[in-house]
């Protein structure tokens, strides 16, 4: 069964025990994050899991009133073609 949970500076898939796919991100200071990576195995790409663990990390800058830097270029790209990350988007 798949889980999706908050971990330090992370949000990850857990199945049945094994990470399947990563989102990370480090506070920049008190008023912004940086996802500097996105991981997800290759059994699951094109399911837009990347998409839903970095929707993840975009509620939760919000939620803390924080600005994102999508610094990998995987997030680089959905906040690119995702108009509603625009509130959160550090340019």
């Amino acid at each position: 069964m798949r889980q999706i949970r908050e971990e330090d500076h992370a949000v990850v898939m857990v199945d049945d025990g094994q990470v399947v796919a990563e989102v990370g991100y480090k506070s920049i200071d008190d008023h912004s994050l940086i996802i500097d990576h996105t991981f997800v195995s290759e059994k699951l790409r094109g399911q837009k899991i990347g998409k839903e663990l970095i929707d993840k990390v975009v509620q939760m800058a919000r939620d803390q009133h924080k600005k994102v830097v999508p610094a990998c270029s995987y997030a680089l790209a959905l906040f690119k073609r995702h108009q509603e990350y625009s509130d959160v988007w550090q340019q």
